[in-house]
């Protein structure tokens, strides 16, 4: 077998049987077992080739106690589940007679229980909360990302890599050559890429992957970020997935589209509505309108991620819906029937993908439990409208900073209700924290503007 990545297998026996002929054809020697903190930043712990049995049985301890928003100390010993659907041979690791592989993993307690401060767990459980109701989850994210020159330590700097438009080739598109063996890279480990393009910014990129399960979703954008990362730097380039990493610019977005099926057909879907809308698909936009609030200190995790939602810049800070119009908060794309999906478009790339589909699946379902009904669609420029004009169509704005967004996280519902106790304890506790470094901080702003005049 020459692939890279399993495929077409019926059950865990016959997943196992291709990935020890792959680790044989490949002759892979390392196995890097990848998980995420609470933040979502990728963690991994490296065995020989020699413990793949061990692995797959689970039984690779960790020390939980070191990972930011895990155990606490006298509670540390953590195992590592490996989801076998995400075994890989890293493409950039193959030399003749060599290689190296990945394997994606939840955490368990010792007693073998989920971990329930593993925010790939918490994604499952709202998994099963749809399940539950007869609905599988279907997500499609799309991440977009700055391409950053460094220096002579490989450091980035502040020097973006091109002063490329939308859509424009090259040769002002200098990072053509890094998103082809980007995508070269992401294909050898499975993903379908459906699109590649510079985006508006100077420097800024996005290559799109096809839909997926949220589960998978989540674990194919958290590869994404990994793989990006990993072949920028190569061109001796920073990929970066801040928000906001340049004033003055587009901010980066990770719009996350969403759907629900159930008995194989998108719920989503009717065609004899006006706008080809089930009852389902509006009552999942109302629980989006309800909480997002609530829950965009997940799905905008940083203290920059709100120097992108203002007003200027194309990213959404009113909270409306809309069939068609771009700027609005929650859009429904053109495409109908199996495609139905409804479109949020506040997240960021910097967030935590687990806890960002969770939570958006967890107001939808809201949603629909509930019986919301949805506020009336805006098809007018809502960038342009007046300050009166948004307030007679009662058209609220997003929390304006990390500190309003955590105060909505803890006196909503949909946060601790989705997270959990431990994670949602955690979280709240690191933002605070991460709030008020900033707070306290002198910024180069200040210095600018304060330091001579007083």
């Amino acid at each position: 077998m020459a692939e890279a990545v399993i495929s077409n297998a019926k059950n865990d026996t016959e997943v196992l049987a291709q990935i020890k002929e792959i680790i044989n054809v490949k002759n892979v020697e390392l196995i890097h077992l990848q998980f995420v903190d609470i933040e979502g930043i990728l963690k991994s712990i490296t065995v020989t080739v020699e413990q793949f049995d061990d692995v797959v049985q689970g039984k690779q301890m960790f020390d939980g106690s070191s990972v930011k928003g895990f155990s606490p100390i006298n509670q540390s010993d953590l195992y590592l589940i490996p989801d076998y659907s995400t075994f890989a041979v890293l493409p950039w690791t193959v030399e003749e007679g060599y290689s190296e592989a990945r394997f994606l993993c939840s955490a368990a307690n010792p007693d073998g229980t989920p971990f329930e401060g593993d925010t790939r767990n918490v994604l499952k459980k709202t998994v099963e909360r749809a399940a539950d109701k007869g609905y599988t989850i279907s997500v499609g994210p799309e991440l977009e990302f700055f391409l950053f020159k460094t220096d002579e330590n490989g450091n980035p700097t502040i020097e973006l890599s091109d002063n490329g438009g939308y859509f424009e080739p090259s040769p002002k598109d200098l990072g053509e050559r890094v998103r082809l063996e980007i995508y070269r890279a992401l294909k050898a480990m499975g993903f379908t890429i459906e699109a590649s393009h510079h985006e508006v910014a100077e420097g800024q990129h996005e290559i799109n992957f096809k839909y997926a399960d949220a589960l998978g979703a989540a674990d194919l954008a958290t590869t994404y970020k990994w793989v990006v990362k990993t072949i920028a730097q190569k061109f001796g380039l920073h990929a970066s997935f801040m928000p906001k990493p340049v004033f003055g610019i587009n901010g980066s977005g990770m719009h996350v589209n969403m759907s629900f099926f159930k008995d194989g057909e998108n719920a989503f879907y009717d065609p004899t509505d006006e706008l080809q809308l089930s009852e389902e698909a509006y009552k999942f936009i109302a629980g989006l309108v309800e909480n997002v609030k609530s829950f965009a200190a997940i799905t905008n995790p940083l203290v920059n991620s709100y120097k992108r939602l203002v007003p200027g810049y194309e990213a959404p800070c009113y909270i409306a819906w809309s069939a068609s119009n771009r700027s609005a908060l929650i859009r429904i794309p053109a495409k109908k029937g199996m495609a139905t999906r409804v479109e949020l478009r506040c997240p960021d790339p910097s967030a935590n993908p687990y806890l960002t589909f969770a939570v958006i699946a967890a107001a939808g379902l809201d949603g629909i439990e509930k019986d919301l009904q949805v506020t009336a669609s805006i098809n007018e420029d809502i960038f342009h409208m007046t300050e009166e004009r948004r307030a007679e169509l009662g058209i609220e704005n997003l929390p304006g900073s990390l500190e309003d967004a955590v105060k909505e996280l803890v006196n909503g519902e949909i946060g601790l209700k989705t997270l959990g106790q431990h994670v949602f304890g955690e979280y709240v506790a690191a933002k605070k924290s991460e709030w008020d470094s900033y707070r306290t901080a002198v910024h180069t702003w200040e210095l600018t503007n304060y330091q001579a005049k007083f």
